[in-house]
């Protein structure tokens, strides 16, 4: 597991990887030697000897449950959010972006979604506000992956649709740190400075080295909309491409249900509803996609049962985006707080009846309900 490469297989191209390989702690590869172009294609021999030869297993990233994983999710968003703010001095001190510096930690990021996607995605939604610049690029790689893998998008996609969503905002670090962390509106001649964000990282990216197109496009059009209204270029419809639509979703996503220096997030579940409403902003297939990556109600959501208790969504059922694993605390018949604890709507009679805002019922601080560790 521990080893410095994006894939657990592939063509050795570059003789760096070879030094690579052996400065890590990798102690044994296997070569399948019948795809070496320094040897003759196998005859009938080799291939006897081939069958002879039994397959290494497969290299699985084993799942875990979310509380095994929110340790490790929470050692990866510090680490994260330590990368992104040291990319943003450099890019401000003019110092060219490495997409290789920043290739371990989008595999990490990548491997955590893999072992529990709600884990790292839903951490990483809790920021304190000075800190969201940085910790949203860290979390919209991890809804990148996931979403990626919804859509079916094979290894390479997955890595650059992952570094494009770490690097998307690059450009705010031309931007006065006053004004991204304004905690009232903005003026019009700020706003008009922040929206050029998207054009400032995709200079950075030009200038940089081993950064893709796909991340370089994910940068310069993950403000675009489907109805020609977004920014820089209005491009609309077939326009944007699959991964700057991907951007879209998954940028706006972690904004606004992240708490902002002008105002509170919104409730995960709460926002999938209102994200669902916006007419020509998202690509529809991208936004099911999406919704089916997080479910319907992701973790984090206030929801209220049939019997008249509210829970928290602690993690999303196996079978179906209806039936999430719930902690319920509060039981809105008798107006009080309960013993905490987690039913698994899958193996109950229980059912959702709908999404609750916490302040209606004076429930403050949610989030310790499922983040408390």
């Amino acid at each position: 597991m521990d080893h410095p490469f994006w894939r657990t297989k592939f063509v050795l191209t570059d003789p760096n990887d070879i030094a690579l390989i052996r400065e890590s702690t990798i102690t044994e590869v296997w070569i399948d030697i019948s795809k070496g172009i320094d040897v003759e294609k196998p005859g009938p021999e080799p291939a006897v000897i081939a069958e002879q030869i039994p397959e290494p297993p497969p290299v699985v990233q084993e799942k875990t449950s979310f509380n095994d994983e929110v340790k490790r999710a929470a050692k990866i968003c510090a680490k994260g959010k330590e990368a992104v703010v040291s990319m943003f001095q450099e890019a401000r001190m003019g110092k060219a972006i490495e997409a290789e510096a920043a290739a371990p930690l989008v595999e990490e990021i990548s491997n955590s979604v893999l072992r529990n996607p709600g884990a790292l995605i839903s951490l990483a939604r809790l920021k304190v506000a000075d800190d969201y610049t940085y910790m949203h690029s860290v979390a919209v790689c991890a809804l990148m992956i996931a979403l990626s893998r919804q859509l079916g998008l094979d290894e390479q996609q997955t890595r650059e649709a992952g570094m494009g969503g770490l690097l998307h905002d690059l450009g705010k670090a031309m931007i006065p740190m006053e004004i991204l962390n304004k905690p009232g509106k903005l003026t019009d001649e700020e706003f008009a400075l922040v929206k050029t964000h998207p054009e400032e990282g995709h200079k950075l990216l030009l200038e940089g080295k081993g950064i893709s197109d796909v991340t370089k496009d994910i940068c310069l059009h993950h403000h675009e909309k489907m109805d020609g209204s977004g920014y820089p270029k209005k491009l609309n419809g077939d326009a944007i491409s699959l991964f700057a639509k991907m951007g879209a979703v998954c940028d706006v996503y972690d904004a606004i249900t992240s708490n902002r220096p002008y105002k509170a997030g919104w409730d995960p579940g709460e926002s999938i509803k209102r994200m669902a409403e916006w007419q020509g902003h998202f690509d529809p297939i991208v936004f099911q996609a999406f919704v089916k990556s997080l479910g319907i109600y992701p973790i984090g959501s206030l929801v209220k049962l049939a019997s008249g208790k509210l829970g928290v969504v602690v993690e999303q059922g196996e079978q179906s985006l209806l039936k999430p694993k719930v902690k319920v605390f509060f039981s809105t018949k008798s107006q009080a707080y309960i013993k905490p604890e987690v039913i698994d709507l899958a193996r109950s009679a229980e059912k959702i009846t709908g999404r609750e805002d916490a302040a209606k019922w004076g429930i403050k601080d949610i989030d310790r309900f499922w983040a408390a560790e």
